[in-house]
């Protein structure tokens, strides 16, 4: 089976060889390279054209985290891209959501969490790290006349990257339901995809 191939993308040596040392230790994951900056992270992405990128939010000197995933999703519609970082306020989950970025991690997320989120990436899978769902959800309680309430618990818990069956499960409802939740949310929104539904409520809930 071919590997998950990964683009590191972290001005931190320390921090790429630790991630690149962790990863080294699934079969079914392959860093093709590592990079120190937004720059690099582009060129790196057209000469390698990974199934993952992972990408810091403070890049030092020139392009900084945003910039990249924004000019890489520009250059390479549809690349997924994955946050690493520490920065976890509400400015910074929403620029990357908006930018492109598929997931969220935390750099303290347990080796298990950063595996399941770059194999859920190859599959469309959004992820983001528990601090930061839990962040989201309390925004969402409330989105105004929007959102009803399990629309907005729906919408939440999407930052998490589960599947409608999961959905469904979590919230005792069947995926059918769930589908049409979704549908809903997505019609009251403007928005056809799930990324974009998240990044939406945020700016709605003037997060900025």
């Amino acid at each position: 089976m071919k590997a998950i191939t990964v683009l590191l993308a972290d001005d931190h040596l320390v921090v790429r060889t630790g991630l690149m040392a962790l990863l080294g230790t699934q079969t079914d994951i392959a860093v093709v390279a590592e990079v120190g900056s937004g720059e690099e992270a582009l060129a790196a992405v057209e000469a390698f054209r990974p199934d993952v990128v992972m990408m810091d939010l403070a890049m030092g000197a020139g392009m900084d985290g945003i910039e990249a995933i924004k000019a890489v999703r520009s250059k390479v519609p549809g690349q997924p891209v994955l946050v690493f970082t520490t920065y976890d306020s509400d400015a910074d989950i929403v620029r990357a959501v908006d930018a492109g970025a598929m997931g969220y991690l935390l750099k303290d997320a347990a080796p298990e969490e950063i595996f399941a989120a770059i194999r859920g990436a190859v599959k469309g899978t959004s992820h983001m790290s528990p601090p930061v769902a839990s962040r989201l959800f309390e925004h969402f309680r409330n989105p105004g006349a929007v959102l009803t309430p399990r629309e907005a618990e729906l919408l939440a818990l999407l930052t998490q990257g589960l599947s409608n069956r999961e959905l469904g499960r979590r919230l005792f409802i069947s995926e059918a339901t769930v589908k049409t939740h979704l549908a809903h949310i997505y019609a009251k929104l403007g928005v056809q995809a799930r990324a974009e539904a998240i990044a939406t409520a945020l700016r709605r809930e003037g997060m900025r």
